[in-house]
């Protein structure tokens, strides 16, 4: 019930915040620095991944369609269109994302913090 309760409150104030956010990586992508805007993109990739998806928070889209390419509709029609504008984009992702997955699982960093017993 704490996870919940937490997890609403902190939806109320980021969800505000993302969206001031991602007018702000638009501009500054438009007239500023691409590389800050990069920055903001990466983590709207792993948002995306991790709600609409059902995939970790710390894996983007690209990756996560690797994986998933065998078993998962979406994630050929995503490789299909990245490799129109990077060949083999997917792969690459997921060879150098893969190992940081298999970190964060194997350490159990992917547990219940919030509300959780000792």
């Amino acid at each position: 019930m704490k996870e919940k309760l937490a997890g609403t409150l902190l939806l109320c104030a980021i969800v505000p915040l993302a969206v001031i956010g991602y007018i702000f990586i638009v501009f500054v992508g438009i007239f500023f620095s691409v590389k800050r805007a990069r920055q903001g993109v990466r983590a709207l990739d792993h948002f995306v991944n991790a709600s609409l998806f059902n995939g970790y928070a710390w894996e983007s889209v690209s990756s996560h369609a690797w994986r998933e390419r065998h078993h998962k509709r979406w994630a050929r029609v995503v490789i299909k269109i990245t490799d129109f504008f990077q060949k083999d984009h997917c792969k690459r992702a997921n060879k150098r994302e893969q190992p940081v997955v298999d970190l964060i699982l194997k350490r159990g960093l992917d547990n219940q913090t919030i509300g959780k017993q000792v």
